[in-house]
Protein backbone atom coordinates (compact mmCIF):
# COMPACT_ATOMS: atom_id res chain seq x y z
CA UNK A 1 0.00 0.00 0.00
CA UNK A 2 1.04 3.66 -0.87
CA UNK A 3 2.39 5.39 2.17
CA UNK A 4 1.07 8.89 1.02
CA UNK A 5 -1.78 10.40 2.60
CA UNK A 6 -5.58 9.22 1.19
CA UNK A 7 -7.13 11.02 -1.90
CA UNK A 8 -10.99 10.95 -3.05
CA UNK A 9 -11.50 9.91 -6.40
CA UNK A 10 -14.63 11.57 -8.06
CA UNK A 11 -15.71 8.52 -10.67
CA UNK A 12 -17.83 10.05 -13.70
CA UNK A 13 -19.39 7.96 -16.72
CA UNK A 14 -17.61 4.56 -17.13
CA UNK A 15 -17.94 1.86 -19.59
CA UNK A 16 -21.50 -0.29 -19.31
CA UNK A 17 -19.24 -2.51 -17.21
CA UNK A 18 -18.37 -3.19 -13.60
CA UNK A 19 -15.15 -2.11 -13.89
CA UNK A 20 -15.54 1.51 -12.06
CA UNK A 21 -16.87 -0.51 -9.24
CA UNK A 22 -13.99 -2.68 -8.66
CA UNK A 23 -11.30 -0.13 -9.03
CA UNK A 24 -12.74 2.15 -6.38
CA UNK A 25 -13.74 -1.30 -4.46
CA UNK A 26 -10.20 -1.52 -4.70
CA UNK A 27 -9.18 2.21 -4.31
CA UNK A 28 -11.40 2.05 -1.25
CA UNK A 29 -8.96 -1.01 0.38
CA UNK A 30 -5.97 0.89 0.19
CA UNK A 31 -7.24 3.73 2.03
CA UNK A 32 -8.67 6.09 -0.09
CA UNK A 33 -12.37 7.35 -0.35
CA UNK A 34 -14.48 7.51 -3.67
CA UNK A 35 -17.39 9.07 -4.99
CA UNK A 36 -19.57 9.31 -8.03
CA UNK A 37 -21.62 11.57 -10.27
CA UNK A 38 -24.56 9.53 -11.99
CA UNK A 39 -26.18 11.09 -14.97
CA UNK A 40 -28.90 8.45 -15.75
CA UNK A 41 -30.18 5.90 -14.53
CA UNK A 42 -27.45 3.19 -16.31
CA UNK A 43 -24.77 5.01 -14.45
CA UNK A 44 -26.75 4.37 -11.06
CA UNK A 45 -27.15 0.66 -11.77
CA UNK A 46 -23.38 -0.05 -12.42
CA UNK A 47 -22.69 1.94 -9.11
CA UNK A 48 -24.42 0.16 -6.82
CA UNK A 49 -22.20 1.32 -3.69
CA UNK A 50 -22.27 4.42 -1.56
CA UNK A 51 -20.98 8.12 -1.93
CA UNK A 52 -23.48 8.53 -4.87
CA UNK A 53 -24.20 12.02 -6.46
CA UNK A 54 -27.24 12.63 -8.74
CA UNK A 55 -26.90 15.39 -11.26
CA UNK A 56 -30.89 15.62 -12.73
CA UNK A 57 -29.77 19.02 -14.41
CA UNK A 58 -28.91 20.55 -17.53
CA UNK A 59 -25.54 20.03 -19.56
CA UNK A 60 -24.75 23.36 -19.29
CA UNK A 61 -24.86 23.74 -16.01
CA UNK A 62 -22.67 20.60 -15.15
CA UNK A 63 -19.05 21.99 -14.96
CA UNK A 64 -20.18 24.52 -12.12
CA UNK A 65 -21.96 21.44 -10.21
CA UNK A 66 -19.29 18.78 -10.80
CA UNK A 67 -16.69 22.17 -9.65
CA UNK A 68 -18.86 22.47 -6.18
CA UNK A 69 -18.73 18.59 -5.84
CA UNK A 70 -15.25 18.59 -6.12
CA UNK A 71 -14.28 21.56 -4.12
CA UNK A 72 -16.68 20.58 -1.39
CA UNK A 73 -15.30 17.16 -0.79
CA UNK A 74 -12.15 17.57 -1.54
CA UNK A 75 -11.83 15.46 -4.39
CA UNK A 76 -7.89 15.30 -5.85
CA UNK A 77 -8.50 12.97 -8.41
CA UNK A 78 -11.51 12.72 -11.55
CA UNK A 79 -11.19 9.47 -13.47
CA UNK A 80 -13.69 8.62 -16.56
CA UNK A 81 -14.21 7.32 -19.47
CA UNK A 82 -14.23 9.51 -22.87
CA UNK A 83 -13.09 12.46 -21.84
CA UNK A 84 -14.61 14.26 -24.82
CA UNK A 85 -18.31 13.19 -23.69
CA UNK A 86 -20.31 17.07 -23.44
CA UNK A 87 -20.39 16.71 -19.46
CA UNK A 88 -16.81 15.09 -19.13
CA UNK A 89 -15.77 18.09 -21.32
CA UNK A 90 -17.21 20.52 -18.76
CA UNK A 91 -15.65 18.57 -15.80
CA UNK A 92 -11.71 18.04 -17.01
CA UNK A 93 -12.04 21.88 -17.09
CA UNK A 94 -13.03 22.64 -13.66
CA UNK A 95 -10.66 19.53 -12.77
CA UNK A 96 -7.88 21.50 -14.31
CA UNK A 97 -8.88 24.65 -13.24
CA UNK A 98 -9.36 23.20 -9.75
CA UNK A 99 -5.58 21.39 -9.73
CA UNK A 100 -7.54 18.14 -9.52
CA UNK A 101 -6.06 15.33 -11.47
CA UNK A 102 -7.51 12.91 -14.58
CA UNK A 103 -7.50 10.07 -15.45
CA UNK A 104 -9.16 8.52 -18.65
CA UNK A 105 -9.42 5.20 -19.05
CA UNK A 106 -10.45 3.27 -22.09
CA UNK A 107 -10.46 0.13 -24.27
CA UNK A 108 -6.81 -0.78 -24.93
CA UNK A 109 -4.58 0.33 -27.58
CA UNK A 110 -3.26 -3.16 -27.69
CA UNK A 111 -6.30 -4.89 -28.50
CA UNK A 112 -8.00 -7.82 -27.33
CA UNK A 113 -7.25 -8.10 -23.90
CA UNK A 114 -5.67 -4.64 -22.50
CA UNK A 115 -6.78 -1.43 -21.33
CA UNK A 116 -5.79 2.04 -21.43
CA UNK A 117 -5.16 4.73 -18.83
CA UNK A 118 -3.75 7.64 -19.42
CA UNK A 119 -3.50 11.17 -17.71
CA UNK A 120 -5.49 14.05 -18.82
CA UNK A 121 -6.38 12.62 -21.99
CA UNK A 122 -6.08 10.49 -25.19
CA UNK A 123 -5.24 11.10 -28.61
CA UNK A 124 -5.36 15.29 -29.22
CA UNK A 125 -5.34 15.16 -25.25
CA UNK A 126 -3.10 12.74 -24.92
CA UNK A 127 0.70 13.45 -22.93
CA UNK A 128 2.41 10.36 -24.55
CA UNK A 129 5.45 11.67 -25.98
CA UNK A 130 5.49 11.91 -29.84
CA UNK A 131 9.07 12.51 -30.52
CA UNK A 132 10.53 8.77 -31.85
CA UNK A 133 14.32 9.55 -29.90
CA UNK A 134 12.41 10.22 -26.86
CA UNK A 135 10.69 6.95 -27.17
CA UNK A 136 13.66 5.20 -28.48
CA UNK A 137 15.28 6.11 -25.04
CA UNK A 138 12.31 5.87 -22.81
CA UNK A 139 11.73 2.07 -23.91
CA UNK A 140 15.72 1.14 -23.88
CA UNK A 141 15.36 -1.59 -20.95
CA UNK A 142 11.96 -2.11 -21.33
CA UNK A 143 10.59 -5.36 -22.04
CA UNK A 144 8.79 -6.93 -24.85
CA UNK A 145 4.85 -6.97 -24.45
CA UNK A 146 3.35 -10.34 -23.24
CA UNK A 147 1.13 -11.02 -26.53
CA UNK A 148 -0.25 -13.92 -24.82
CA UNK A 149 -4.06 -14.10 -24.75
CA UNK A 150 -5.48 -14.10 -20.85
CA UNK A 151 -8.69 -12.84 -20.68
CA UNK A 152 -11.89 -13.39 -23.41
CA UNK A 153 -14.80 -11.55 -23.25
CA UNK A 154 -18.16 -12.67 -25.80
CA UNK A 155 -20.58 -10.26 -28.12
CA UNK A 156 -23.32 -11.87 -25.30
CA UNK A 157 -21.80 -10.42 -22.34
CA UNK A 158 -20.92 -7.57 -23.95
CA UNK A 159 -24.64 -6.85 -25.29
CA UNK A 160 -25.69 -7.83 -22.14
CA UNK A 161 -24.03 -5.40 -20.35
CA UNK A 162 -25.12 -2.68 -23.21
CA UNK A 163 -29.20 -3.56 -22.57
CA UNK A 164 -28.48 -3.27 -18.54
CA UNK A 165 -27.24 0.28 -18.93
CA UNK A 166 -29.29 1.91 -21.58
CA UNK A 167 -33.02 0.05 -21.61
CA UNK A 168 -33.47 1.87 -18.22
CA UNK A 169 -32.42 5.33 -19.58
CA UNK A 170 -34.59 5.04 -22.26
CA UNK A 171 -37.63 3.54 -20.44
CA UNK A 172 -36.74 5.77 -16.86
CA UNK A 173 -35.70 8.59 -18.80
CA UNK A 174 -37.87 11.07 -16.55
CA UNK A 175 -35.75 9.91 -13.36
CA UNK A 176 -33.06 11.86 -14.74
CA UNK A 177 -35.56 14.67 -17.43
CA UNK A 178 -32.28 16.69 -18.79
CA UNK A 179 -29.93 14.09 -19.71
CA UNK A 180 -29.15 13.84 -23.18
CA UNK A 181 -27.70 9.93 -24.76
CA UNK A 182 -23.97 11.08 -25.92
CA UNK A 183 -23.91 8.76 -28.85
CA UNK A 184 -25.58 9.75 -32.71
CA UNK A 185 -28.18 7.02 -32.46
CA UNK A 186 -31.04 5.83 -30.08
CA UNK A 187 -30.12 2.61 -28.63
CA UNK A 188 -32.85 0.92 -29.78
CA UNK A 189 -32.74 2.14 -33.31
CA UNK A 190 -28.87 0.71 -32.61
CA UNK A 191 -30.56 -2.65 -30.82
CA UNK A 192 -32.69 -2.64 -34.32
CA UNK A 193 -29.55 -2.61 -36.45
CA UNK A 194 -27.78 -5.11 -34.60
CA UNK A 195 -30.76 -8.03 -34.96
CA UNK A 196 -30.73 -6.90 -38.60
CA UNK A 197 -26.87 -7.47 -39.04
CA UNK A 198 -27.15 -11.03 -36.78
CA UNK A 199 -30.19 -12.53 -39.12
CA UNK A 200 -27.96 -11.38 -41.87
CA UNK A 201 -24.53 -13.06 -40.33
CA UNK A 202 -24.21 -16.38 -42.83
CA UNK A 203 -25.00 -13.79 -45.84
CA UNK A 204 -22.26 -11.09 -44.76
CA UNK A 205 -19.24 -13.77 -43.92
CA UNK A 206 -20.44 -14.95 -47.47
CA UNK A 207 -20.19 -12.26 -49.69
CA UNK A 208 -16.76 -11.09 -47.74
CA UNK A 209 -15.32 -14.10 -48.32
CA UNK A 210 -16.25 -14.11 -52.22
CA UNK A 211 -14.83 -10.47 -52.33
CA UNK A 212 -11.26 -11.57 -50.23
CA UNK A 213 -11.26 -14.19 -53.03
CA UNK A 214 -11.68 -11.87 -55.61
CA UNK A 215 -9.00 -10.00 -54.73
CA UNK A 216 -6.49 -12.31 -53.80
CA UNK A 217 -7.45 -14.15 -57.07
CA UNK A 218 -6.26 -11.30 -59.05
CA UNK A 219 -3.06 -10.69 -57.36
CA UNK A 220 -3.39 -7.01 -57.76
CA UNK A 221 -1.21 -5.01 -55.07
CA UNK A 222 -4.31 -3.42 -53.00
CA UNK A 223 -4.26 -1.01 -49.42
CA UNK A 224 -6.73 -1.42 -46.81
CA UNK A 225 -9.16 1.46 -45.65
CA UNK A 226 -11.22 -0.05 -42.09
CA UNK A 227 -13.90 1.84 -41.29
CA UNK A 228 -14.47 3.03 -37.63
CA UNK A 229 -17.58 3.37 -35.70
CA UNK A 230 -19.94 7.03 -37.07
CA UNK A 231 -20.05 7.01 -32.74
CA UNK A 232 -16.58 6.97 -32.15
CA UNK A 233 -15.21 10.02 -30.47
CA UNK A 234 -11.98 9.24 -31.57
CA UNK A 235 -13.71 10.14 -35.33
CA UNK A 236 -15.88 13.29 -33.86
CA UNK A 237 -13.06 14.32 -31.90
CA UNK A 238 -10.01 14.29 -32.93
CA UNK A 239 -10.21 13.95 -36.65
CA UNK A 240 -10.61 17.29 -39.20
CA UNK A 241 -13.48 15.35 -40.33
CA UNK A 242 -17.42 16.15 -39.51
CA UNK A 243 -18.57 12.33 -40.83
CA UNK A 244 -16.95 9.15 -41.92
CA UNK A 245 -18.55 9.83 -45.30
CA UNK A 246 -16.12 12.74 -45.80
CA UNK A 247 -12.98 10.88 -44.98
CA UNK A 248 -14.14 8.00 -47.36
CA UNK A 249 -14.79 10.61 -50.29
CA UNK A 250 -11.12 12.07 -49.67
CA UNK A 251 -9.57 8.76 -49.72
CA UNK A 252 -11.63 7.33 -52.76
CA UNK A 253 -11.14 10.69 -55.10
CA UNK A 254 -6.64 10.48 -54.31
CA UNK A 255 -7.00 6.82 -54.60
CA UNK A 256 -8.65 7.34 -58.04
CA UNK A 257 -6.58 9.84 -59.27
CA UNK A 258 -3.11 9.31 -57.71
CA UNK A 259 -3.00 4.96 -56.73
CA UNK A 260 -1.50 2.61 -59.54
CA UNK A 261 -3.87 2.24 -62.12
CA UNK A 262 -3.18 -1.90 -61.07
CA UNK A 263 -4.01 -1.11 -56.92
CA UNK A 264 -7.15 -2.14 -55.63
CA UNK A 265 -8.74 -0.31 -52.29
CA UNK A 266 -10.35 -2.94 -49.58
CA UNK A 267 -12.77 -0.67 -47.40
CA UNK A 268 -13.60 -3.09 -44.78
CA UNK A 269 -16.43 -2.24 -42.17
CA UNK A 270 -15.72 -2.27 -38.25
CA UNK A 271 -17.13 -5.77 -36.83
CA UNK A 272 -19.33 -3.63 -33.91
CA UNK A 273 -21.13 -1.49 -36.90
CA UNK A 274 -24.46 -1.11 -36.08
CA UNK A 275 -25.93 -1.39 -39.86
CA UNK A 276 -28.23 2.11 -39.32
CA UNK A 277 -25.72 3.78 -42.21
CA UNK A 278 -25.63 2.10 -45.79
CA UNK A 279 -21.75 1.63 -46.07
CA UNK A 280 -21.36 -0.88 -48.89
CA UNK A 281 -24.35 1.57 -50.60
CA UNK A 282 -22.31 4.81 -50.37
CA UNK A 283 -18.85 3.26 -50.85
CA UNK A 284 -20.43 1.43 -54.51
CA UNK A 285 -21.73 5.09 -55.54
CA UNK A 286 -18.86 6.94 -54.70
CA UNK A 287 -16.56 4.77 -56.40
CA UNK A 288 -19.21 4.27 -59.38
CA UNK A 289 -19.00 8.14 -59.89
CA UNK A 290 -15.25 7.95 -59.45
CA UNK A 291 -14.99 5.31 -61.68
CA UNK A 292 -12.87 3.24 -59.93
CA UNK A 293 -15.05 0.28 -61.35
CA UNK A 294 -13.86 -2.90 -59.60
CA UNK A 295 -10.68 -1.35 -57.92
CA UNK A 296 -12.68 -0.48 -54.70
CA UNK A 297 -14.26 -3.73 -53.28
CA UNK A 298 -16.30 -3.22 -49.06
CA UNK A 299 -15.69 -6.02 -46.95
CA UNK A 300 -17.90 -6.97 -43.72
CA UNK A 301 -15.77 -8.97 -42.71
CA UNK A 302 -12.36 -11.52 -42.86
CA UNK A 303 -9.16 -11.98 -41.23
CA UNK A 304 -8.44 -8.49 -40.66
CA UNK A 305 -4.78 -8.96 -39.43
CA UNK A 306 -4.31 -11.66 -42.62
CA UNK A 307 -5.49 -8.67 -44.73
CA UNK A 308 -3.00 -6.01 -43.48
CA UNK A 309 -0.24 -8.23 -43.79
CA UNK A 310 -0.48 -8.99 -47.28
CA UNK A 311 -1.55 -5.09 -48.33
CA UNK A 312 0.99 -2.61 -49.66
CA UNK A 313 -0.55 -0.29 -47.29
CA UNK A 314 -3.35 0.66 -44.14
CA UNK A 315 -5.01 4.02 -44.57
CA UNK A 316 -6.91 4.96 -41.50
CA UNK A 317 -8.36 8.13 -40.10
CA UNK A 318 -7.33 7.41 -36.02
CA UNK A 319 -8.50 3.42 -35.65
CA UNK A 320 -6.25 1.15 -33.38
CA UNK A 321 -6.15 -0.85 -36.34
CA UNK A 322 -3.25 1.20 -37.59
CA UNK A 323 -1.33 -0.63 -34.64
CA UNK A 324 -2.03 -3.61 -36.00
CA UNK A 325 -0.88 -2.70 -39.35
CA UNK A 326 2.64 -1.40 -38.05
CA UNK A 327 3.01 -4.44 -35.78
CA UNK A 328 2.40 -6.60 -39.31
CA UNK A 329 5.30 -4.01 -40.46
CA UNK A 330 2.41 -2.25 -43.35
CA UNK A 331 3.39 1.13 -43.92
CA UNK A 332 0.19 3.23 -42.65
CA UNK A 333 -1.35 6.65 -42.99
CA UNK A 334 -3.14 8.52 -40.80
CA UNK A 335 -5.83 11.18 -41.38
CA UNK A 336 -6.41 12.09 -37.69
CA UNK A 337 -4.98 12.67 -34.94
CA UNK A 338 -3.17 9.22 -33.34
CA UNK A 339 -0.62 8.50 -30.50
CA UNK A 340 1.32 6.52 -33.32
CA UNK A 341 1.12 9.22 -35.76
CA UNK A 342 5.15 9.93 -35.92
CA UNK A 343 7.65 10.31 -38.56
CA UNK A 344 9.44 6.41 -38.53
CA UNK A 345 5.98 5.23 -37.34
CA UNK A 346 3.57 6.15 -39.64
CA UNK A 347 3.90 8.49 -43.44
CA UNK A 348 3.77 11.45 -43.00
CA UNK A 349 3.99 12.55 -46.76
CA UNK A 350 0.19 13.79 -47.82
CA UNK A 351 -2.41 10.91 -48.79
CA UNK A 352 -1.75 11.58 -52.64
CA UNK A 353 1.91 10.31 -52.26
CA UNK A 354 1.06 7.09 -50.19
CA UNK A 355 -0.67 5.08 -52.84
CA UNK A 356 2.44 5.44 -55.22
CA UNK A 357 5.08 4.11 -52.47
CA UNK A 358 4.39 4.03 -49.20
CA UNK A 359 6.73 4.78 -46.27
CA UNK A 360 7.93 1.12 -44.22
CA UNK A 361 7.95 1.63 -40.65
CA UNK A 362 11.27 1.86 -38.51
CA UNK A 363 11.05 -1.84 -37.01
CA UNK A 364 13.30 -0.43 -33.94
CA UNK A 365 10.65 2.00 -33.52
CA UNK A 366 8.08 0.19 -33.40
CA UNK A 367 9.30 -2.62 -30.78
CA UNK A 368 10.34 0.55 -28.99
CA UNK A 369 6.58 2.22 -28.80
CA UNK A 370 4.86 -0.86 -28.73
CA UNK A 371 7.30 -1.54 -25.43
CA UNK A 372 6.88 1.87 -24.30
CA UNK A 373 3.18 2.06 -24.48
CA UNK A 374 2.20 -1.21 -22.91
CA UNK A 375 4.84 -0.74 -19.78
CA UNK A 376 3.40 3.27 -19.09
CA UNK A 377 -0.26 3.33 -20.41
CA UNK A 378 -2.05 -0.34 -20.76
CA UNK A 379 -3.01 -2.87 -18.54
CA UNK A 380 -4.22 -6.07 -18.61
CA UNK A 381 -8.09 -6.85 -18.89
CA UNK A 382 -11.08 -6.18 -20.37
CA UNK A 383 -14.47 -4.52 -19.65
CA UNK A 384 -16.93 -7.66 -20.12
CA UNK A 385 -15.47 -10.81 -18.44
CA UNK A 386 -15.12 -11.81 -14.33
CA UNK A 387 -11.77 -12.46 -15.18
CA UNK A 388 -10.69 -9.41 -17.29
CA UNK A 389 -12.55 -6.85 -15.10
CA UNK A 390 -10.88 -7.86 -11.75
CA UNK A 391 -7.37 -7.95 -13.43
CA UNK A 392 -7.67 -4.57 -14.93
CA UNK A 393 -9.67 -2.81 -11.99
CA UNK A 394 -6.81 -3.81 -10.22
CA UNK A 395 -3.91 -2.89 -12.11
CA UNK A 396 -5.52 0.45 -12.44
CA UNK A 397 -6.17 0.89 -8.63
CA UNK A 398 -2.46 0.27 -8.11
CA UNK A 399 -1.57 2.35 -10.81
CA UNK A 400 -3.76 5.39 -9.54
CA UNK A 401 -2.69 4.44 -5.63
CA UNK A 402 1.13 4.90 -6.70
CA UNK A 403 0.42 7.66 -8.89
CA UNK A 404 2.25 5.95 -11.78
CA UNK A 405 0.00 6.54 -14.74
CA UNK A 406 2.41 6.97 -17.92
CA UNK A 407 5.43 5.89 -15.82
CA UNK A 408 7.67 5.03 -16.89
CA UNK A 409 8.74 7.59 -19.58
CA UNK A 410 5.18 7.93 -20.95
CA UNK A 411 4.17 11.47 -20.14
CA UNK A 412 5.70 15.11 -21.70
CA UNK A 413 3.77 18.54 -20.76
CA UNK A 414 2.83 20.03 -22.73
CA UNK A 415 0.91 17.48 -24.50
CA UNK A 416 2.59 17.00 -27.77
CA UNK A 417 -0.78 16.75 -30.24
CA UNK A 418 -3.26 19.16 -31.66
CA UNK A 419 -6.70 18.94 -31.79
CA UNK A 420 -7.12 18.42 -35.70
CA UNK A 421 -9.42 21.80 -37.26
CA UNK A 422 -12.62 20.43 -38.52
CA UNK A 423 -13.07 20.84 -42.12
CA UNK A 424 -16.59 22.02 -43.32
CA UNK A 425 -18.96 18.94 -44.18
CA UNK A 426 -19.62 18.14 -47.35
CA UNK A 427 -22.58 19.59 -49.21
CA UNK A 428 -25.93 18.28 -47.95
CA UNK A 429 -24.12 16.30 -45.15
CA UNK A 430 -25.11 17.94 -41.41
CA UNK A 431 -21.97 18.16 -38.89
CA UNK A 432 -21.76 16.43 -35.67
CA UNK A 433 -22.92 18.37 -32.66
CA UNK A 434 -19.90 17.60 -31.27
CA UNK A 435 -18.04 19.82 -33.69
Amino acid sequence: MNDAPPRTFLFLQGPSSPIFMKIAARLEARGHRCLRINLNMGDRIFWRRRGAFHYRGRVGDFGAYAARVMREERVSDLVLLGEERPHHRAATAAARALGVDVTVIEMGYLRPDWLTVERDGMSSNSHFPADPDHILEAARALPEPDWTPRYSQTFVADAGYDLLYNLPNVFLWFVYPHYRWHALFHPLAEYYGWVRRLMAGKRRAREAAEAIAALRASRAPYFVLPLQLQTDYQLRAHSPYCRQEDAIDEVLTSFAAHADPDARLLVKLHPLDNGLIDWRGFITRRAAALHLGDRAAFVDGGDLAALLAASRGCVTVNSTVGLHALRERTPVKVLGTAIFDMPGLTDQRPLDAFWRDPALPDADLVSAFFRLVAASIQVRGNFYSTAGTDAGAEAIAERLDRRSVNEPGGFVDPPPRRHPRKRPPASGRVADPLS
